[in-house]
């Protein structure tokens, strides 16, 4: 049995777990869905995260024992049977019973869709707690996504694959047409499409708002009510994601790697490049070749 030490986890506590399995993907947000994080859990008496917030949706399910979430300034006591969902940017804590401390399996995930999948369930932020009881399927398909060993190339499809299953689980139980909110949708797709196709150019936001046909702060409240970021965060996390798969190649410098990707000024794309990736692109680059090297 492993126990770990008490860690601060960006504002939040994780006191002695008595056991964990997880694995976490490289951050994809301008991917349509994608699995960010995913794990299985026996928490220790009292374990407990927050408060703090996430930048990702996050789905737990109960499988044994008891625990408390707290959300929107009220606790709810949650077991066996239980799930709940985190959305981002929203302050949450969840605490393990301290006689009976539960055990859950839990998926994070992200991308441009996530937030219209989420709608789907019938799960909400305004209420994000739901009971699936004696259903089965829905802990088991969330398990499926935690037994990927993603060690083999394909398994972050696998992965994707196996938390559309899960998801269309809890639209069969939960869902209805009428939580579908898509009015405008069609225009964050045509916004989106026109960034992956032009990233690389000296676009703008003037620029993908005319290309979808509307202004740009129409443009604006659609992707935060869709995506939850703006157009321009998703402009800047597409390229510093392409820029990230060219540096990880070692056959470009810098240089060439912000001229590909849109940035005209090399000296702003390190800037960028290390608020998101936390190191500076000559380091990463440098570690890469390394890599290489060591192969």
């Amino acid at each position: 049995m492993k126990t770990l030490v008490k860690i601060n986890l960006g504002g939040g506590y994780m006191a002695e777990d008595k056991f964990r399995r997880s694995f976490k993907m490289p951050f994809h947000n301008t991917l349509g869905l994608a699995v960010y994080n995913c794990g299985i859990q026996r928490c220790g008496p009292g374990h407990a995260w927050g408060p703090a917030l996430r930048d990702h949706f996050l789905i737990h399910c109960i499988t044994k024992g008891k625990g408390t979430f707290t959300f929107n300034g009220q606790s709810r006591q949650l077991a066996t049977g239980d799930g709940f969902l985190v959305v981002p940017d929203r302050i949450v804590t969840y605490q393990a019973n301290t006689e009976d401390p539960w055990e859950y399996c839990w998926v994070g995930f992200n991308g441009s869709d996530a937030k219209r999948w989420i709608l789907q369930t019938g799960i909400s932020e305004e209420e994000p707690v739901f009971h699936f009881g004696e259903n089965h399927e829905i802990p088991d398909a969330l398990q499926e996504i935690c037994n990927t060993s993603a060690s083999l190339p394909g398994d972050e499809a696998r992965m994707q694959a196996r938390l559309l299953l899960f998801l269309a689980a809890l639209m069969d139980q939960y869902g209805s047409v009428a939580s579908v909110h898509t009015e405008g949708y069609e225009y964050v797709q045509k916004a989106v499409h026109f960034i992956e196709c032009n990233y690389s150019r000296d676009i703008g936001i003037d620029t993908v708002a005319a290309s979808a046909g509307i202004s740009r702060s129409h443009l604006y409240r659609l992707f935060m009510d869709h995506i939850s970021i703006s157009p321009n965060e998703y402009l800047t996390r597409h390229r510093i994601q392409k820029a990230v798969a060219l540096l990880e190649t070692g056959r470009f410098s810098v240089g060439e790697v912000a001229y590909s990707t849109g940035f005209s000024d090399q000296l702003y794309f390190s800037r960028v490049f290390k608020k998101y990736q936390g190191v500076p692109p000559s380091q990463y680059l440098s570690k890469e070749r390394t890599k290489k090297e060591e192969q």
